[in-house]
């Protein structure tokens, strides 16, 4: 292995970054969400897919966002993995997305300006569980009912996402391989699922001849896209092939970590990219936690570092935090470190790629939640009741702003000083090396920490 490389900070002291799994030349690069999701995740994939030839999503479905600026153009994406913009690179969706076919097409030409020989690039796993518009239904359905029992909802974008887990776990879902087969048998399954959610949800409307008609040609659409992904993914990694495997949503989302039951209905850390595209650990090299260089969420729940005041509204609007998915404001606040400390926990982290950092320009002095403290005590992780997190007091450190646009600079060296030592702290006090910093929209944005 080679030897240890390192960054100098402000001070000329010397940060040893130890080389990742990356340089053990692993097949397989993981880019996972650190916080509530809207990192950047799509921009570090963009960048780093000009390096792969396949580009993976493992989990979610439509209700992942992601925004992706190249050479002037804008692509949003929400089931297509964002590395099918480069013209190089295979998009495999994996078996453990959960897929809305109409969904998948439109975005197909919303993108399509951009997406060169898609066709022949574009990959789908025939394990994929299929979402359909009763499910769309049933997830409003879910939420309007949880608003009416306890005063809030948990936010969901009611792409039919936890419905169809939720067919999947009870094993009356259809798969992308039931639509290729026998669509007679296809049909039979299908009315059987409308019947056991019209007995939970008797005002459910769906016309099922009309549905199956959209299918019988959504299938040939989508026919020759779909194939046995797991030898497909082994063959590629035996003979030499290099996968980036795009995480949706974010670790404090994840099914099981999260901030339940303000969460997705997947595993979006590491845990979900073995079951979602049936690759063994051992593949797994480096794994890129993408932190916002501040926070944001959508939706009800605990936000111990949340703004409500006229900083959160420079952040807002600065960061143009708006869903990619749904439009909503997101709520916004300072950098937490506890949080950031439990997803490295989880993901064993080798690298971070901080963005955004451009945002906080503006402020005169940036603080950083580095401790929580619950009656009186320190707690030592992030909790696992929303209720905890919710009466939390947040120890900060308060560090200057640089007052400076950063938004030019693409060397670590032409950083403000002090954008240099905010940088250094996130790394500091994780022990992950920062390896990318991103300072604007562009693919070009990124400053590379070498």
């Amino acid at each position: 292995m080679a030897s240890e490389r390192a960054i100098v900070n402000g001070d000329n002291d010397v940060i040893p970054r130890k080389m990742s799994r990356m340089d053990e030349k692993k097949p397989v690069t993981v880019v996972l969400g650190t916080q509530w999701g809207d990192e950047g995740k799509g921009k570090v994939v963009d960048m780093l897919a000009t390096k792969a030839d396949i580009c993976c999503r493992c989990q979610g479905g439509n209700n992942a966002g992601h925004s992706v600026h190249v050479n002037g153009k804008q692509f949003a994406f929400h089931l297509l993995p964002s590395g099918i913009v480069n013209p190089s690179c295979t998009a495999v969706i994996g078996n453990g997305v959960v897929v809305h076919l109409p969904q998948l097409f439109h975005e197909i030409e919303a993108n399509k300006h951009g997406l060169d020989n898609w066709k022949e690039r574009l990959v789908i796993s025939d394990r994929c569980h299929l979402v359909f518009d009763l499910h769309q239904q049933v997830d409003g359905l879910q939420e309007s009912g949880r608003g009416k029992q306890v005063g809030r909802m948990i936010g969901t974008t009611k792409k039919g996402i936890g419905p169809v887990y939720s067919s999947k776990a009870t094993r009356n879902g259809l798969r992308m391989c039931d639509l290729m087969g026998n669509f007679d048998l296809f049909s039979e399954k299908f009315h059987n699922l409308v019947d056991q959610y019209r007995r939970i949800f008797p005002d459910l409307v769906v016309d099922i001849e009309q549905e199956l008609e959209v299918y019988k040609e959504l299938r040939e659409r989508v026919r020759p896209l779909v194939r046995e992904t797991v030898s497909y993914l082994s063959f590629a990694i035996k003979t030499g092939k290099s996968l980036l495997v795009e995480g949706a949503q974010s670790t404090i989302l994840d099914i099981d970590f999260g901030l339940y039951p303000y969460v997705t209905s997947s595993n979006c850390s590491i845990g979900g990219v073995c079951t979602g595209l049936g690759i063994p650990p051992h593949v797994i090299g480096d794994v890129i936690g993408v932190v916002k260089a501040y926070l944001t969420r959508v939706g009800s729940g605990g936000f111990p570092t949340e703004l409500d005041n006229e900083d959160g509204e420079r952040l807002l609007n600065g960061g143009h935090e708006y869903g990619t998915t749904t439009g909503r404001p997101r709520r916004c606040g300072w950098l937490d470190l506890v949080m950031l400390s439990y997803s490295k926990m989880i993901n064993g982290f080798t690298a971070l790629a901080v963005t955004k950092l451009d945002i906080l320009d503006v402020f005169d002095e940036i603080k950083v939640g580095i401790a929580y403290h619950l009656d009186g005590k320190k707690v030592e992780t992030f909790p696992a009741s929303d209720e905890d997190l919710q009466k939390v007091k947040v120890e900060y450190s308060v560090l200057p702003g640089w007052k400076e646009k950063t938004e030019n600079a693409r060397k670590f060296s032409e950083l403000p000083l002090n954008a240099q030592k905010y940088v250094e702290f996130i790394q500091d006090y994780l022990h992950v090396p920062v390896r990318w910093i991103g300072v604007g929209k562009d693919r070009d944005s990124m400053i590379e920490v070498f």
